[in-house]
């Protein structure tokens, strides 16, 4: 396989799990302040921390309000990693490499970014905003489903599950981040308002609240859900069964001795992280998720190395770095 195809591949997945999980955390978000009391100190603004876009919006818009941040986070043009880039970016790496993929997969993506791309030109408002946004989520794991249902195991769908596991641990370590600096106290007698209701919302955005339930079979708590979503072997959403999803998927690839070495690196820092001691102390935590972050970034530039052509596309900053480069428009 060429290193472009494989490349275009890997970003395909990047951008569609990109996609579908911007629009499960502006779901869950709006449904979390529908069911909060008025006095409850919840804005939108922890969503443009979650991706780590805080100096694109404040170039853009003025106020971090609910309209601002929807417009941006779903239809802006202007920031790479909204919905509508996110599926036009992914649309354009298959439209370079669609011979490798059955018909229906580059039927499907061009569905989802042509219906979502009409709503530019209609707007969007909180009426239609759920619609959207379900339209979305469906869309996406459409073509995951397409992939993993029609795709043949070769090496065309190795670098799909590359991109997609390793967007996954990112972006479930963006919302532990942001969200646990928030409902963590800072000491035992400490009481979070509605704690309860947020970590809910927590595991609803990584749609991992059923699954918790059966699982843990505990009330919802902090320590719990952390442990739940970093370290569950089971959870295809945690960061541990994505990381040992890329470990297996690196292994059938020829050349993979530095990609997999970092790989079972950063996978055994989170597998032997202290959970308990952690949430107890928020800083100490996100210093921890700021390895992590870094881990992923050494870990996507150990696959380029290995198997890609140079490459100047971006991974999305972690929360103490500064947000990366565009993408350069004529890269593929």
């Amino acid at each position: 396989m060429l290193s472009r195809v494989a490349e275009n591949l890997y970003w395909l997945a990047r951008y569609l799990e990109r996609a579908e999980d911007t629009a499960r955390l502006i779901s869950v978000n709006s449904n979390l302040l529908l069911d909060m009391p008025g006095k409850a100190a919840l804005s939108w603004s922890t969503l443009i921390d979650i991706t780590g876009s805080g100096d694109v919006f404040d170039t853009l818009f003025e106020v971090r309000n609910g309209r601002n941040v929807v417009d941006f986070l779903c239809l802006s043009r202007d920031h790479d990693s909204s919905i509508l880039s996110s599926l036009a970016n992914a649309r354009e790496n298959l439209r370079t490499t669609r011979d490798v993929v059955p018909r229906e997969i580059w039927e499907e993506i061009n569905h989802c970014y042509f219906e979502i791309n009409e709503l530019t030109r209609t707007g969007m408002n909180s009426q239609n905003r759920d619609g959207f946004l379900k339209s979305v989520t469906r869309g996406c794991q459409t073509l995951t489903g397409l992939i993993e249902g029609t795709l043949s195991h070769t090496e065309a769908r190795t670098f799909l599950s590359l991109g997609r596991h390793l967007e996954r641990a990112d972006m479930t370590t963006r919302i532990l981040d942001v969200r646990s600096n928030n409902l963590l106290p800072r000491n035992p007698e400490e009481l979070i308002p509605f704690e309860h209701l947020q970590w809910m919302s927590v595991l609803k955005s990584l749609t991992a609240y059923q699954m918790y339930r059966q699982q843990v079979r505990l009330r919802v708590r902090g320590p719990d859900v952390l442990r739940f979503l970093l370290q569950n072997h089971a959870l295809p959403r945690s960061v541990l069964r994505s990381l040992e999803e890329v470990s297996w998927e690196l292994e059938s690839l020829p050349h993979h001795d530095r990609p997999l070495a970092v790989a079972a690196l950063v996978r055994a820092e989170v597998a032997e992280a202290d959970v308990q001691a952690l949430a107890r102390a928020p800083d100490q935590l996100h210093q921890l998720i700021d390895e992590f972050q870094i881990g992923f970034k050494n870990l996507h530039e150990a696959i380029a190395s290995a198997y890609f052509a140079v490459s100047e596309r971006p991974v999305i900053a972690s929360q103490s770095q500064e947000q990366s480069a565009l993408i350069d428009d004529d890269e593929d």
